[in-house]
């Protein structure tokens, strides 16, 4: 019984340090709307909200006409990001030597935020230019087969924030490094130091927090939509099935359909309103086999529950490298 206890309360330092500190200042996800006192079971129940009231001025008419909001129910599943499994061979240090439990910890806690922030950075980049979801291409000189990010090219995400009539404060614009660059060497003494926190606050440029991520999801260059997000290659699995044409049935093998022409894909820089987006964390859980008499030591990984979407397609906006043209 107080070894099942001493058990138990190690786990949860361990799934303690692992959250700590979690989303930090130069985060992008830290400044999303926080949904996680609403998860329940590792899911949110809540509802997509229905429209907004008109405001009438000087009205002379009545009485005034009563219009009954509808909200659509919406239940939402948290995904499950699973890291691998971390052989420490010395169980002791991990009970008593901080270093050694906080280098375990780093590892697991590094991919973790990084896997999160790319499902996330997919999520709130919008699928596609809508009135309320704004997609700019990009329209700077040539560089290596696309256009650098320019200062007028963020002047026209901020007009077309403007004009969908989101409040001014309160806009992210997470640029991706090769975007950061293409302003840095545009003007360096106005751009080196833009993605820097101050006070705990991004710096502002045209009404926009500025933050820097690697983690920005593809465009197809022809089209300019989003590219579905892919699990596979966010797990880093892209090998393909060697017989996945083979003839396992004892039939003639089928004609091999012919391959789809490769999408050309763009990245993109995003950029939000932190009251239009939303995170939320389920249950992070420890698994451990404590000393492993074939491994000789204990073995660990992590389990951890999350979600993060835009929250009702509004607010939300890419900058998006296109092709230069020779």
């Amino acid at each position: 019984m107080a070894r099942d206890i001493n058990a138990t309360l190690a786990k949860e330092v361990w799934v303690n340090q692992l959250m700590e500190n979690f989303y930090p200042d130069s985060s992008f996800l830290k400044y999303a709307r926080d949904f996680t006192g609403l998860v329940e079971n590792n899911a949110i129940n809540m509802a997509e909200v229905g429209a907004d009231p008109k405001v009438l001025i000087n009205n002379t008419t009545y009485p005034i006409k009563v219009v009954q909001r509808i909200d659509n129910p919406l239940r939402i599943e948290l995904d499950t990001f699973e890291t691998e499994n971390t052989l420490v061979r010395r169980p002791i240090a991990i009970e008593y030597s901080y270093d050694q439990l906080e280098s375990v910890l780093m590892g697991h806690r590094n991919t973790l935020r990084a896997r999160t922030a790319q499902k996330a950075a997919h999520a709130y980049a919008p699928k596609e230019d809508t009135l309320y979801t704004p997609v700019i291409s990009t329209t700077g000189d040539a560089v290596n087969g696309r256009k650098r990010l320019t200062v007028a090219d963020i002047l026209a995400l901020k007009e077309r924030f403007d004009n969908s009539g989101l409040p001014l404060e309160g806009r992210f614009l997470v640029l991706n490094p090769s975007h950061l660059t293409d302003l840095i060497l545009f003007d360096v003494k106005a751009f080196k130091d833009i993605t820097d926190i101050a006070n705990g606050m991004p710096r502002r440029f045209a009404g926009f927090s500025i933050l820097q991520t690697t983690a920005t999801p593809e465009y197809d260059l022809s089209t300019m939509k989003k590219i579905p997000f892919d699990n596979n290659a966010l797990n880093g699995d892209t090998d393909t099935e060697e017989t996945e044409n083979a003839d396992v049935t004892g039939e003639e093998p089928t004609e091999v359909q012919a391959e789809e022409t490769p999408v050309e894909k763009t990245f993109c820089s995003f950029a939000f309103h932190e009251s239009e987006v939303m995170k939320a964390d389920g249950e992070v859980f420890m698994y451990s086999r404590d000393n492993d008499p074939e491994e000789r030591g204990t073995i660990v990984g992590f389990d951890k529950r999350f979600i993060a979407l835009p929250i009702r397609n509004k607010g939300v906006g890419a900058i998006v490298s296109s092709k230069a043209t020779v």
